[in-house]
């Protein structure tokens, strides 16, 4: 079955990159990556979550290119990276290590903003040195750190047991997505998005996602099910914003605060009202928004660097 290919045209269009390039992991595993914007200007790295790719990022790399030099990639197995036979945390860690360290210079550091699973890639790096090398600042957005089927919303039920039972299945499903019909429109939508989401957003969102294989979309629905990074919350010692929409069901808000709480360094937690979990797509200015923010406090000449102390907590509970 042919899988469906992103749009052509329009916001979410992926735009060309200027360069691109293959980098190999610890364990051999190769991952696609893109450079886009001009040389010399601040960094910015995306990883993007559990059954997308880099044309997720489709709108921040667009806009922060004009002035940024934005480093994205697909997960092993995701978009253009071939699948390997290792998945899990130490891998996300081991790749996101490779990709900084193929892409920045010695001791430049990066902006590194991860959606979901690209989130848990940044928990799962915090204590190498690889990332604390090349870290100024993170973005958490629309992730968790532990709990994700049991907190999961997607089954509208009463939370518990049965609830957890039928998640798993739900997320851990092996069936083909097939092709992207009306009804797996409004299938992904309610899963995934706020109901206001705009139609085109909705469309440019189901084109990723049902074009992640079945086998890896299963073999990662099975990490994401044991997921335990509590600890690389506390190792996370460098300032990071957490953003959420509040009507997520797959990571709800709940996990959001939990972040928030826990974070050495948290700069600000943001819940966007009425939006779901594809947030970047959703509302793609005040993602780009809160990146450029946080490149000009910690990665611009000007910025204050990786002590962030005095912005601890300034932002904590900053609203839409």
């Amino acid at each position: 079955m042919s899988r469906p290919a992103p749009l052509a045209f329009g916001p979410y269009a992926p735009p060309a990159a200027a360069r691109e390039l293959t980098v190999v992991s610890a364990d051999g595993a190769r991952l696609h990556v893109e450079v886009h914007g001009p040389q010399g200007a601040p960094a910015v790295v995306l990883a993007h979550g559990w059954t997308c790719s880099t044309a997720f990022w489709a709108a921040q790399i667009r806009d922060l290119a004009v002035d940024h030099r934005v480093i994205a990639y697909d997960q092993r197995g995701h978009g253009r990276s071939p699948a390997s036979r290792s998945c899990g945390t130490e891998q996300l860690a081991d790749d996101l290590e490779a990709v900084l360290a193929a892409t920045l210079a010695p001791g430049e550091k990066a902006v590194i903003a991860g959606h979901s699973m690209g989130g848990m890639t940044v928990m799962a790096a915090a204590g190498r040195p690889g990332f604390h090398a090349h870290a100024a600042a993170v973005l958490l957005c629309s992730t968790g750190a532990s709990r994700l089927v049991a907190e999961s919303t997607v089954v509208p039920i009463r939370a518990g047991r049965p609830r957890t039972w039928l998640t798993r299945r739900v997320l851990g499903s092996r069936a083909p997505l097939g092709p992207v019909t009306p009804l797996a429109l409004r299938i992904l939508k309610y899963g995934t998005m706020g109901a206001g989401t705009a139609p085109h957003a909705v469309e440019a969102c189901a084109r990723i996602v049902h074009a992640c294989p079945r086998r890896v979309r299963h073999a990662w629905s099975q990490v994401l099910d044991l997921l335990d990074l509590d600890e690389g919350v506390r190792q996370l010692r460098v300032p990071a914003a957490v953003i959420v929409g509040t009507a997520d069901r797959l990571t709800p808000p709940v996990h959001a605060r939990a972040l928030a709480a826990a974070l050495p360094q948290c700069v600000g937690l943001t819940e966007l009202p009425g939006l779901g979990h594809m947030t970047p797509m959703e509302a793609p200015e005040r993602i780009t928004a809160k990146i450029r923010e946080l490149v000009t406090d910690y990665a611009s000449p000007h910025g204050t660097g990786n002590d962030g102390n005095d912005n601890d907590d300034a932002r904590i509970g900053e609203g839409a």
